[in-house]
């Protein structure tokens, strides 16, 4: 083991990130350039393009639930977490590189269209993507301790790579997503390999985690775990199928019937909160509350992630493409940045004194009013930046707090499991946008419709935010994990 690791040094701490950040550097190339991709290079709709970003919600509830059982209970090539981190970086680099080359593939394979390359790539980038991200999210709490510390190294993940994130948006703008798409395939690459074969993982995880008869014991638990995401699970299958057959749907009537579902479940939860009949059922609760309240900020900041190009398109109409390009990336090269200052200078502190559950609602809050600012004035280029801006208040909550929150609480020898089933919060709502919010936002005239969405839907999980209770310890309190979560 090396010293800095030994002694839990500044060093240590970004090393320990970097995997995270190699993993968060991939998605924010996609983020960028995917749909600009799609639409400017290969002129596809906006239901082909969300079909496209279909294919990561499909590998994340795969890939990062089937990898965190698995890397909970393996050990090769030095580690738990290292083979997948090492596997899913190499395959993330060769995915990146896939994606300019999509024309190419199409017409080598002899295919008319590049529907179904551009998916098969998307879904390799994001199966890729989702092996390691779960592993480089669970190695920082296998090699930390609880409280402090482990607090530390999720902020010094976000911290590293809010700002490698902010670096993409920035080579995106000014060098063009294409040389973007090649330097965050050699980056990638390094950060995913270099500092892992540096940390030592441990060959026995905590004597403290405590068997459990909770969250994860058996596919019931499971399914009772993410009752409140069950009618997202059902649409995406049905809405998936519908795609995949070529029905066009008419109008938005399963999507608000999922939405409906969603709420009699919520409020269900909600109700039958009051009065557990157990420590196990209540921890269970907490975590059936946090599921749903962290679902609706993925549908508000996925909505903005995929349609945001087709909202600058109707806000500044007859724009080039080269232009279009270089707005998205300029406003997601703001929105991180503001992420990446926030965790460790604003954020982070202000959990000291307060509630991590409320300082995370009100960031919400601020994300909310921001969508709002930006559909009502977001008329120049100049105001869409300045509410990129709010917005990153928000993401930079999103990103950060939800792991603190959680960390203290959970079995750790069931950490990747733990970060899968946490995972189907985002993955499923991605999936819900990138099937159902695709049949509004292509329906509605009003493209600003892309903020309307996101402000309605990170409103909603402000507020459902704050029924979990102070079952969250400050970030300086060591907490062992309640039994039965």
């Amino acid at each position: 083991m090396l010293e800095m690791q030994r002694k839990l040094t500044a060093p240590f701490f970004a090393i320990m990130a970097m995997p995270a950040t190699a993993m968060g550097f991939a998605l924010s190339v996609q983020i960028a350039a995917l749909s600009w991709l799609l639409r400017t290079k290969f002129n596809l709709e906006i239901e082909e393009i969300g079909l496209v970003w279909a294919a990561g919600p499909i590998a994340g509830i795969v890939g990062q639930v089937l990898i965190g059982i698995i890397s909970d209970k393996v050990w090769f090539w030095g580690g738990r977490r290292r083979p997948f981190i090492l596997i899913g970086g190499v395959l993330s680099s060769l995915s990146l590189l896939a994606l300019p080359n999509i024309g190419i593939i199409s017409s080598t394979l002899g295919f008319e269209g590049v529907i179904a390359v551009a998916l098969v790539v998307a879904l390799l980038l994001d199966l890729s993507i989702n092996v390691s991200f779960n592993p480089t999210r669970s190695i920082i709490a296998d090699l930390t301790p609880q409280g402090e510390q482990r607090t530390r190294g999720y902020t010094w993940m976000q911290s590293v790579s809010g700002t490698f994130g902010v670096l993409a948006y920035a080579i995106g703008a000014y060098f063009g997503n294409i040389s973007l798409i090649y330097v965050g395939a050699g980056l990638v690459l390094a950060f995913s390999i270099l500092p892992t074969l540096l940390l030592e993982e441990p060959r026995e995880l905590s004597e403290a985690a405590v068997e459990t008869e909770g969250v994860g014991s058996d596919l019931g638990a499971i399914l009772s775990a993410t009752r409140p995401l069950w009618a997202f699970f059902v649409y995406d299958l049905y809405a998936l199928g519908r795609r995949l057959a070529g029905i066009e749907p008419e109008g938005l009537t399963a999507e608000i019937i999922c939405l409906a579902a969603t709420g009699l479940l919520i409020a269900h939860m909600l109700v039958t909160d009051r009065k557990p009949r157990s420590e196990t059922e209540a921890s269970n609760h907490e975590f059936r509350k946090i599921m749903a309240a962290h679902a609706f900020s993925w549908i508000g900041v996925q909505t903005m992630f995929v349609y945001f190009f087709a909202f600058a398109e109707f806000r500044f109409p007859g724009i080039g493409d080269d232009a279009l390009g270089q707005i998205v990336a300029l406003s997601f090269l703001v929105l991180n940045a503001v992420a990446a200052i926030l965790p460790a200078t604003i954020l982070g502190p202000m959990t000291t004194s307060r509630r991590r559950v409320h300082v995370h609602a009100g960031a919400l809050a601020i994300m909310a009013m921001g969508y709002g600012l930006g559909y009502l004035f977001g008329g120049s280029v100049f105001a869409i930046y300045a509410v990129m801006g709010v917005l990153g208040v928000g993401w930079a909550a999103i990103v950060s707090l939800p792991f603190a929150i959680m960390s203290v609480r959970i079995d750790e020898t069931r950490m990747g499991l733990y970060m899968g089933l946490f995972n189907l919060s985002v993955v499923l709502p991605q999936l819900f946008v990138s099937m159902g919010v695709a049949v509004a936002v292509g329906q509605i005239a009003d493209k600003g419709a892309v903020f309307l969405i996101g402000a309605a839907s990170l409103a909603i999980s402000a507020l459902l935010w704050l029924p979990v209770r102070k079952a969250d310890a400050t970030p300086t309190d060591a907490v062992t994990p309640p039994s039965g979560h």
